[in-house]
C-alpha cells in the first residue's frame, strides 16, 4: 500500500506549478552518526543487518546508500538541479558527489 500511496503523491507533486520537483527513491538506507528510526521493526532490521551492510553493499552496490549521501544529494538537488525528476538510488548517488 505504501509504494501507491507514495505514487500518488509523486505524480501530484510533479502535477503542480513548482519551478522544480524532484523525487528521491533511495533502496536501502544505513543510518551513521547514531541516527536512529522512529520505526521499532527498521531499528531492528538495521541491529541485526549491520554486519550485513558490507555483503549487501559488495552484491547491490546501486541499492545502498547512506543517510549521509541521502542528505547530501537533497541539498545539491535543491541548489543546482538534477537532469531527472526522479532519482533513483545510483542518481541519488551522483547527486551527492557534486
Amino acid at each position: 500500500m505504501w509504494a501507491r500511496v507514495k505514487g500518488k503523491t509523486e505524480n501530484a507533486l510533479l502535477r503542480l506549478p513548482f519551478k522544480a520537483a524532484y523525487m528521491f527513491r533511495p533502496g536501502i538506507i544505513e543510518p551513521l552518526h547514531g541516527a536512529k528510526s522512529k520505526t521499532s521493526l527498521y531499528n531492528l532490521f538495521y541491529t541485526l543487518g549491520r554486519p550485513l551492510f558490507l555483503l549487501i553493499r559488495f552484491a547491490f552496490p546501486d541499492q545502498i546508500l547512506t543517510t549521509e549521501q541521502v542528505g547530501r544529494a537533497m541539498l545539491a538537488v535543491a541548489r543546482h538541479g538534477f537532469p531527472k525528476q526522479i532519482l533513483e538510488s545510483k542518481d541519488i548517488r551522483t547527486a551527492a558527489k557534486n
